[in-house]
C-alpha cells in the first residue's frame, strides 16, 4: 500500500436485508419487525474484518436499526468508528417534503446518538436520493447542524443518480461550510461509471474497482468513497422469491464472494472515516473557491 496516496473514505450503510430499495414493493415496512433480523450478526463480521485490517470506517445507520440494536451501535462507536445517519427507515429524500425530511433527520439522529453515546455530523441519503429534485435538502441538513453529506451519485441510473452533479466534494451552499461528498465514479471514454461499491463491486470483477480507485487516487489526486451493506456479506440470508427478477439478481449475485473481495480492497488501499475525509475536503473546497 502506498501511503502517499489519498486516504479514501470507507463506509457501511447499516440496514438489514429486508430494508433495501430492491424489495420495497414486496416487503411492507409494517412487517419488518417480524422478519429474521441479521444486521447485528453481519455487523459483527464487518467489525472483525476492520479490526483485523486495523482500519476505521463510517457506519451510516438507520435510526430504526439503532433503536432496536443499541448495543451494536455503542460497540461501533467504542471501537473507534464513526456513527452517522442513514435516515430513519430508508425513505428516499425526493419522496419527502422539506418538513418531512427535517423530521426524519431529527428522529434518526436522536436514536443513533442515544444508542451510540456520541454526536453525529454526517448523513447519507437512502439510495443516494439527494438529486436535482431536492434543491432544499442540503439547506435542511446544514440547518440541522450536519457538517457533511455523502448522498449524491453523479451518474445516470435507473433507481437514482444526479448526472450533472460534480464528481468530487463540493460546497452546495454559498453561506455554509457544509460539504457534499459524492460517491466515487470513474471516467472511461468520456462517460462516468459508478465505481463506489455496492452491487457494482459485487457483480463486476475486482480489477474494475482497483482500476477505478487508482484512477481517482493517482490521476485525479482525490480520495475515493466506497460503501457496502451488512447484508452483502451474508450469503445465508432469506430469499425473497416474489421480488422482481432484476431486483433478485442485483441483490443476491456474488454474495458468497463479497467477504474475500472486501479484504482485498481494504488491504490494497488506504482507508479512513468519512468525517476526517469531509474535514479535508471542506478545506480543499474553500481553497479552490478562493483561487
Amino acid at each position: 500500500m502506498n501511503r502517499d496516496t489519498p486516504i479514501n473514505g470507507l463506509s457501511v450503510d447499516v440496514e438489514d436485508w429486508f430494508q433495501v430499495g430492491a424489495f420495497e414493493t414486496v416487503i411492507a415496512k409494517d412487517d419488518w419487525g417480524v422478519l429474521a433480523d441479521r444486521v447485528e450478526r453481519n455487523c459483527d463480521l464487518i467489525l472483525g474484518m476492520f479490526d483485523e485490517a486495523q482500519v476505521k470506517a463510517t457506519f451510516f445507520t438507520l435510526g430504526w436499526v439503532a433503536q432496536r440494536h443499541p448495543r451494536l451501535v455503542r460497540r461501533i462507536a467504542e471501537e473507534g468508528h464513526e456513527l452517522a445517519s442513514h435516515g430513519w427507515d430508508h425513505d428516499r429524500v425526493f419522496r419527502m417534503t422539506p418538513d418531512q425530511f427535517a423530521h426524519d433527520l431529527e428522529i434518526s439522529r436522536k436514536a443513533i446518538e442515544d444508542a451510540g453515546g456520541a454526536a453525529i455530523s454526517g448523513y447519507r441519503a437512502p439510495s443516494f436520493s439527494i438529486d436535482q429534485r431536492t434543491p432544499w435538502a442540503h439547506e435542511v441538513l446544514a440547518e440541522q447542524g450536519y457538517a457533511y453529506s455523502s448522498s449524491v451519485a453523479p451518474v445516470a441510473h435507473d433507481h437514482y443518480g444526479w448526472r450533472e452533479a460534480p464528481r468530487f466534494a463540493f460546497r452546495p451552499l454559498a453561506d455554509s461550510e457544509f460539504v457534499e461528498i459524492p460517491v466515487t465514479t470513474a471516467v472511461f471514454a468520456g462517460r462516468r461509471l459508478a465505481a463506489g461499491g455496492g452491487g457494482f463491486f459485487r457483480v463486476l470483477p475486482y480489477g474494475f474497482s482497483r482500476w477505478a480507485i487508482r484512477q481517482v487516487n493517482r490521476r485525479d489526486q482525490r480520495p475515493a468513497v466506497f460503501y457496502f451493506h451488512p447484508w452483502e456479506v451474508d450469503p445465508g440470508q432469506p430469499r425473497v422469491a416474489n421480488a422482481p427478477v432484476k431486483s433478485r439478481l442485483r441483490h443476491y449475485t456474488n454474495l458468497h464472494a463479497m467477504g474475500g473481495k472486501l479484504r482485498q480492497l481494504i488491504g490494497e488501499f488506504h482507508w479512513g472515516r468519512m468525517d476526517a475525509l469531509a474535514a479535508r475536503e471542506a478545506v480543499r473546497a474553500v481553497a479552490l473557491e478562493a483561487a
